[in-house]
């Protein structure tokens, strides 16, 4: 474990990326049963699941830096804010 020792990992950055891994994975399951259909959403574009997931990350990623640079560390109601924009993305975009 030592070789890791230099990406200062916490269980948080694993948790993080193990619900990525996870939504990948339920992304790939859904598009085996369920055949993905693009769809124009209201940024004028045709988007597919995989492009809404990858909206709803970044702008997670932004919403969660932009509290660390305004607010503080408490990151809670960042990720309730990021919750309810990745629900946004994937209901109307």
């Amino acid at each position: 474990m030592e070789h890791l020792a230099w990406m200062a990992w916490t269980w948080q950055t694993g948790v993080f990326f193990a619900v990525v891994a996870g939504l990948l994975a339920l992304l790939t399951a859904l598009a085996v049963n369920r055949p993905e259909i693009a769809r124009p959403g209201i940024l004028g574009i045709t988007t597919t699941r995989g492009d809404r997931l990858f909206i709803a990350l970044l702008g997670s990623a932004f919403i969660h830096l932009a509290w660390l640079g305004l607010v503080g560390p408490e990151l809670e109601i960042a990720s309730g804010l990021a919750l309810l924009y990745a629900a946004a993305v994937f209901r109307w975009v």
